[in-house]
């Protein structure tokens, strides 16, 4: 099922009209209509607005209606590309869960992850490769490989990649919001 027939049965399970979602998204329902008839695609902003209303992580518009092995293999990875070029690959089969594991990958030159905050979260962020500078609470923590850090979702608020090589971290979140 394509990802605007996926945000209409959504809408309808929700018992939400167009007006209602525009309204609670900040977008109008002329865009959110041309949306789910597959006219235009929207921005991961709007994605992710639209998933928070709807009550879903943004992958559940990105799935496939199969059921998933629980085995996921590097090449069948499901991945999202933010126009700021940081990655994330889902690497657990599906967002039907009750945690969710994110690979992401940045530059430093691409400069800070935009986030959103989901106030009933709690996550751990293992460093694979590069220098992570996370803000959580009035904190600044810096992170090298194979360093971890736990914290509540709504804590965080500044994510970046530091030194000259790629960040490549792992993000494991309860419960699924991405």
């Amino acid at each position: 099922m394509e990802l605007g027939k996926r945000i209409r049965a959504r809408r309808l399970e929700q018992d939400m009209s167009l007006r209602d979602l525009a309204r609670q998204v900040d977008l109008t329902a002329s865009f959110l209509s041309q949306v789910e008839r597959g006219l235009v695609s929207p921005s991961i902003d709007s994605l992710r607005k639209i998933s928070r209303a709807l009550d879903v992580p943004v992958f559940y518009f990105l799935m496939e209606d199969v059921r998933p092995s629980p085995v996921v293999r590097r090449n069948e990875r499901r991945k999202i590309i933010l126009p700021t070029n940081v990655t994330y690959e889902l690497l657990t089969p599906d967002v039907n869960r009750k945690m969710e594991v994110i690979m992401a990958e940045l530059h430093p030159r691409d400069g800070s992850i935009p986030l959103v905050h989901y106030p009933h979260t709690e996550e751990c962020i293992i460093v694979l490769d590069g220098v992570l500078e996370i803000g959580v609470g009035d904190q600044i923590y810096i992170l090298e490989e194979g360093d971890a850090i736990y914290f509540e979702g709504a804590m965080l608020n500044h994510l970046a990649a530091k030194g000259d090589s790629a960040l490549r971290y792992i993000s494991i979140v309860t419960p699924p919001i991405f």
